[in-house]
């Protein structure tokens, strides 16, 4: 069996490093790194990697055609098991495609700034989490490590690859987030946004890739005691962020976060693995048991 030594590490991202593994092929391995407000922290949410490879797997079983080769195979490193992918080489496509059901995060921001989310008109007088008519597409432009990835129109993403690639992008990332919603209705959870990326395989047809609908990629709420107005509770890097702009952080903000205290991150681990657990109905301790 190979060793994580074997393959040439090529990329490193946040929370994930990709490896080459032939021609074809390429490792895509989670670790427990979590990011919060374009920085790294040092600290490391025990079992996140495992979580987010997961979640990734459940969904890949739905959606085709997708880059997962393999997720339990003699060619992923044992150090690595669990949270490591075999991954199709694809021609990637630089936009965060990303899909919106009700308004918060940055696109609240952008709303109360212009009335609408990257160049998408919405009614006036919209609250925070409220649902939205119908699901917008609002793409982003991918940015490096500490930077931030812009927001933009329908019209950018169309001007850069083309009207046909930016109407396949937009009506893909509408469809496979309108049947994810739906599923995440039948296990109490709203899914109130999330984002994707793309490439093109050798044929050239379209494939999902990266990770998809994780706790990193994806905005899940409690259906029960959901209240628009106001912040929901959410699974994922929310304990992060509410410790880092509390005042026991003492984080300015600009500089490198302090480490997590022990509590916030076992509580982040926590609701990793509920969400885990409550979208797939599996138990995460038979994950590759």
């Amino acid at each position: 069996m190979p060793t994580l030594a074997d393959y040439q590490h090529i990329a490193r991202g946040k929370v994930r490093d990709l490896y080459d593994v032939d021609d074809e092929l390429l490792l895509f391995v989670a670790s427990d790194r979590i990011s919060a407000y374009d920085h790294v922290l040092t600290s490391e949410i025990p079992d996140k990697g495992r979580v987010l490879t997961a979640m990734s797997v459940f969904w890949f079983e739905m959606f085709q055609p997708n880059h997962l080769v393999a997720h339990d195979d003699p060619r992923i490193p044992a150090e690595v098991r669990g949270r490591a992918l075999l991954v199709r080489k694809l021609k990637m496509i630089d936009v965060e495609c990303v899909a919106r059901g009700y308004l918060t995060g940055s696109g609240l921001k952008d709303y109360q700034r212009t009335g609408a989310v990257c160049g998408v008109q919405l009614p006036e007088n919209l609250r925070e989490a409220d649902e939205l008519a119908e699901p917008i597409f609002t793409p982003a432009t991918k940015a490096e490590i500490g930077a931030h990835d812009e927001n933009v129109s329908f019209e950018v993403i169309a001007k850069k690859h083309g009207v046909e690639l930016a109407t396949q992008l937009k009506d893909r990332t509408l469809e496979i987030y309108a049947q994810a919603r739906t599923f995440a209705k039948t296990r109490g959870l709203i899914l109130a946004d999330t984002k994707f990326e793309f490439g093109h395989d050798s044929d050239g047809e379209l494939v999902l890739a990266d990770e998809v609908f994780t706790p990193d990629s994806s905005r899940y709420w409690p259906a029960d005691g959901y209240e628009p107005g106001k912040v929901q509770p959410s699974f994922d890097k929310q304990f992060v962020r509410n410790w880092l702009t509390g005042p026991e952080s003492g984080w300015d903000g600009k500089s490198q976060p302090p480490a997590l205290p022990q509590d916030v991150v076992e509580a982040t681990r926590s609701k990793y693995v509920e969400a885990y657990e409550r979208l797939t109905g599996r138990a995460f301790a038979d994950w590759l048991a």
